[in-house]
Order: structure tokens, then sequence, then C-alpha cells
């Protein structure tokens, strides 16, 4: 990492780490057994083409602000219009261009980061990436506008080297089933296949009612070079390109759908709804049968090729209709929902639960469910792990309160390490350091309460920051 200059912006080294000595100095000697360990992130949306070009970042406006939905979503909810901070439209219309105008803005609206967790992970990567000489503010915005701006232009700062320089082991990024996996190939021809590894996520696929559902068949069949006009041709051209993936290196695979339910269908209702959907004749209520039919199918194949399955339930994508008409997805309008699992997951575990070759993470931000629901899911059934705080539950006190509903009931071994879920870059550091910490203090509490031992604590927190993600995602073939 870069060390600041003398007078520049400091951080303090206690940060997220416990306010009473006693735990503080535990913590503190639990955090340095993990704090330079290397990162695994195996669950994120960095662009495998990005990794791929190797090009030099754009302006601070494009790398840091309108790509960020968090980052715009609360300068937005003071009012501030999506234009402003340079959000595209789909129509093309007009909105705000000029990098610097943006990043005005955003240093202008600093202080609505106070108290987040995008505070947190953005003064890491200004101050230990970029070194910069002050926070941001409408008076410093130009100044820090130049200083990383300068930075971008040179090549310790394109994206493989920071890959060394974050010591990231092994990435993995998110793609469609029907991706070609061009970039991954190429990046594996250079020597970085066993380091930046795709994920199967087949979403789009599995939504029979989604708007280009039938375009994405038709795409599927070509990719897999399978024919796509009978529910088998379906499930085969789903396999072959699983296998594709697992050829090129992939360890796991990603479903984000809006409820958990895995309740088959049997073979024949199955195929009729598959049939209705091709038609263009499929109901609201036969698609999210399907869907949730898929997930158990899904964990089946899992079983034969050894993906690891990741299952995010419980969002609301696009709340507002009237935004995603105008901008599109992922601009901060996706807003978590009450899900329910206990239920939902007992066929997939009737079937699986128990299978030693399926291993199923289970995500969500509905934290009402961890305690009541998820750990005794875990604590019980070997084939199903907890996945980490996600999302708007990424933050210090969501990862302080996760560690307490849980452990007590699941242990740290059911669950699997941190992810950092993001397609931003050069946080990535950042949100894996604040785990660590958190996690350090978690652990220095149980030493204080004499719950623990020392080197116990020591012990778990590596585990937690580097060999339980290793575990849960393991290399295949």
């Amino acid at each position: 990492m870069t060390v600041p200059s003398a007078g520049a912006w400091t951080l303090h080294p206690d940060r997220a780490l416990p306010a009473d000595a006693v735990t503080r100095d535990i913590a503190r000697t639990v955090y340095a057994q993990t704090r330079d360990l290397p990162i695994v992130s195996m669950h994120g949306h960095v662009d495998a083409a990005a990794l791929n070009a190797d090009a030099h970042f754009g302006d601070p406006a494009e790398v840091f602000v309108v790509p960020d939905h968090y980052l715009v979503r609360m300068i937005v909810s003071q009012g501030v219009p999506h234009d402003a901070l340079g959000v595209p439209r789909k129509d093309g219309g007009a909105v705000e261009t000029d990098p610097r105008a943006i990043w005005r803005t955003f240093c202008a609206n600093w202080k609505l980061y106070r108290g987040t967790p995008t505070r947190y992970w953005l003064e890491h990567v200004f101050v230990e990436v970029f070194g910069l000489s002050a926070r941001p503010s409408a008076e410093t915005a130009d100044t820090l506008y130049d200083e990383i701006s300068a930075k971008l232009a040179t090549d310790e700062y394109r994206p493989l080297a920071l890959f060394d320089r974050f010591d990231l082991e092994i990435l993995a990024t998110t793609d469609p089933a029907t991706a070609t996996l061009s970039d991954h190939a190429a990046l594996a021809e250079r020597g970085w296949g066993q380091r930046i590894v795709p994920t199967f996520r087949p979403d789009a696929l599995l939504f029979v009612d989604r708007d280009g559902w039938a375009d994405d068949v038709r795409l599927l069949a070509e990719r897999a070079d399978v024919a796509v006009d009978s529910y088998t041709g379906y499930l085969r051209a789903l396999e072959q390109r699983r296998r594709a993936f697992v050829a090129a290196g992939a360890r796991a695979t990603d479903h984000g759908h809006l409820l958990a339910d895995t309740t088959p269908l049997s073979d024949a209702d199955a195929a009729r709804i598959f049939d209705a959907a091709l038609r263009g004749e499929v109901t609201a209520a036969e698609a999210t049968a399907f869907s949730g039919h898929m997930l158990t199918e899904m964990a089946r194949m899992s079983t034969e090729d050894g993906l690891t399955m990741q299952l995010h339930p419980g969002v609301a994508r696009n709340h507002s209709g009237s935004v995603f008409a105008a901008r599109g997805a992922d601009v901060g309008y996706d807003i978590p929902v009450q899900a329910e699992y206990t239920y939902a997951l007992r066929p997939l575990l009737e079937r699986f639960g128990h299978d030693p070759h399926l291993r199923l993470i289970v995500f969500t931000i509905d934290e009402t469910v961890f305690s009541r629901e998820l750990a005794p899911l875990a604590g019980v059934y070997p084939a199903m792990k907890l996945g980490a705080p996600w999302w708007f539950l990424d933050s210090p006190d969501g990862m302080r309160r996760y560690r307490e509903l849980v452990t007590e009931t699941a242990g740290f071994y059911n669950t699997t390490g941190f992810v950092d879920d993001t397609r931003a870059f050069f946080s990535i550091p950042a949100r894996h350091d604040l785990s660590r910490r958190i996690d350090a203090g978690y652990l220095a509490r149980l030493v204080a309460e004499h719950r623990l031992e020392l080197d116990e604590a020591v012990e778990v927190a590596q585990d937690l920051a580097y060999h339980l993600p290793k575990a849960a995602y393991p290399a295949l073939g």
C-alpha cells in the first residue's frame, strides 16, 4: 500500500476496533495476525474485460462516483438529481459530463457519509491507496481531483499492477451463463487463470417471464451448441455451460432470487411451464414456481460438477419504476424485503442437505433471520453454510451483529469468511480490512470474557479471513 507522505491525511490505526482499552489491546493482537494475509475475493462484480484490457482507469468521477450505487443513492436522497452525478439516461438525454464538476458535487456532500461503511471504504482508498493530502470537501475538491488523476495516469495504478499490490490471491468475477468467457481465456493465456476466475450467474435464464428471456434462451442454445426447444434441451444446455465455466476455472454459481423457495416441480409441470414461456404465455405464478424449482435443479447440478452454490434472496430490484425506465438498473433503488428460509429451503435440503458433494452458501440482507432461521439451518445441515453480512449489512455494526446472532448456534466454522460483493475494484482491500477488524474485535471480547484463549482467537481470525473462504470455494478439476 502507499505510505502517505509527511503531513498528509492519515487514519487512526485502531479504527473500527473496540473502544474499551482492555478489549482493544487484545483486538490489536488478533488483527495484527490477519492484517497482511492475502485477500481471497470469491464473490464480486469486477469486470473481467477491464482486468483483461489492463488499461489505465478513467478520471476520478468515472472511477469513484458515477458507477457506485452506494455513493450515488446517498447524495440522491438529499435531493441532488442523478443528472448532476453524471448517471447516464437510457434515452441518451443530457446529464453532467464534466468529470470535475461531478467530483465537486461528491466532495461538497462528503459529510453525508459520516457513520456509513462508504465513508470507511473511501477513506481507506483515499489514504492507503492514493495518499491524498486532505479530506474531501468543497474547498479541497480540485486539489484531490488532480492528485488522484496524477496517480491514475501511472502504470502502477493499472488494474493488474494493483491486483498484485492489493495482494489479491484470487478474485472471482460474476458472469452471465451465456458469457463467451473470452476475457478469462485471454487472462489465462497470460498466466492469470488461477487468480482471476469466472462465476456462473444464470438468473436471466431462470426467470421465464422476464423481458428478453426468449432472446437469452436463443443465445444459450448458441453458446452451448445445444437445441433448446424443450425443457430437456434447456437443462442440457445449462449443464454444458456450467462445464464450460468449470473448464475456465469457475468455482461457484451465483443466484439472486427474490424468494428462497426451492419447491420442486414434476418434470411434466416444468416442461409445461417452459413450453408456455417459449410461446410467451407463461403466468407470473408459473414463472415464480419455475424459478424456485430451478434452484433445486441448480443444487443437483452442483452435486455433479462441484460448483459451490451461492444463494442471496430478498431484494426488490428497481423499486422506482420511473428511475428504472429512465436510467436502468443498479443506480441505488434495490431495496431489501423479508425472506423466509426455514420452509423455503426445506425441499432442497431434504434432498441434498446431507450430500457431501453440495456446498450451499446462503446470504441474506434481512438480519432478523440470522438467529431465527439461517444459523439453526447451517448449524445442522452439512451442505449449508452462512454467507457473510452482505449489501446493506456489510457495515461495522452489521458485521458485529452478525457474529453475535449466528455464532452461538452455527459456530464460526459453518460460516465462509468475507465477500466484498463489489464492482469498485479499489475498495476491495478496504472492505476486507474492515471485516478483519470487526472479527478481531468480536474475538477479543470473547478472550476478555475468558470464553476463548488468545491463541484460539488468532486461529479463528485467520480462518475467517483466509482459510474458510478457500475451503468454501475449492478449485475444481
